[in-house]
Formats: structure tokens, C-alpha cells, sequence
């Protein structure tokens, strides 16, 4: 059994979804993307860009503009060489991933500060 404590060698998987998967590598201190047949490695500054880039695309406008140049969207990942090109679907696809992941490690930061940190009384 592994605590909240220890460095695993293994990724541990933080959130999946129909589309991809993502994994927190605690020797890298990085979060891995896999994402359809993309897989990238974040630092996790680098994966709060790379969210806030996601998040950031109009999808009212992807949606509802019937001009081709809105089909897709093309996102470079930070610090990688590799660029989504992603559907409307796989925007959606992605912003779930990428939410999971975030609320996956704000829960293990608030459960570890609450388990290692508590107050002793």
C-alpha cells in the first residue's frame, strides 16, 4: 500500500476519461497526457498553461460558425514539440481531462496537508 508520503516509481493515474488519461510521475516531478495517440510530459506550471490554454478557446464560436476555420483548434502543449489538433469533440474531450487532473491534485495536496500538517492538540 502506498501513503500519500512516498515516491512511488510508478505514474500514478490522477483522472481518465473516454479520450485519454493522465499520470503523475513522482521521480519527473511531471504530469504525463495521454491523449488519443498523444503523449506528453508537463512540469506542472507547465500543465496549468497548458489547461488555461484549453480553457480559454471559444467553443460558443466553434459551435455556431458554420466557416471551416472554426472545425478545429490547434494547441501547442508548452515546452514539448507536439500540437493538438483537436475537434470540437476532442476540446471537450480534453477540457474534462484536464479539470479532473486539477481537481485529482488539488484533492491529494488538500488531503495530504490535512494528514501530515493537522494541528496536534
Amino acid at each position: 500500500m502506498t501513503t500519500l508520503s512516498q515516491t512511488t516509481t510508478q505514474p500514478i493515474e490522477l483522472y481518465t476519461n473516454a479520450k485519454g488519461a493522465t499520470f503523475q510521475c513522482d521521480l519527473t516531478n511531471r504530469i504525463i497526457l495521454q491523449f488519443g495517440e498523444a503523449r506528453v510530459s508537463l512540469r506542472i506550471t507547465d500543465f496549468l498553461a497548458f489547461k488555461k490554454k484549453v480553457d480559454s478557446v471559444d467553443i460558443h464560436t466553434m459551435i455556431f460558425n458554420t466557416d471551416d476555420a472554426y472545425d478545429v483548434e490547434i494547441i501547442d502543449a508548452p515546452r514539448t514539440n507536439h500540437q493538438f489538433v483537436l475537434t470540437l469533440c476532442d476540446l471537450i474531450a480534453l477540457r474534462d481531462l484536464l479539470a479532473g487532473t486539477r481537481f485529482t491534485l488539488e484533492l491529494n495536496s488538500l488531503l495530504h496537508a490535512r494528514l501530515y500538517f493537522a494541528p496536534s492538540y
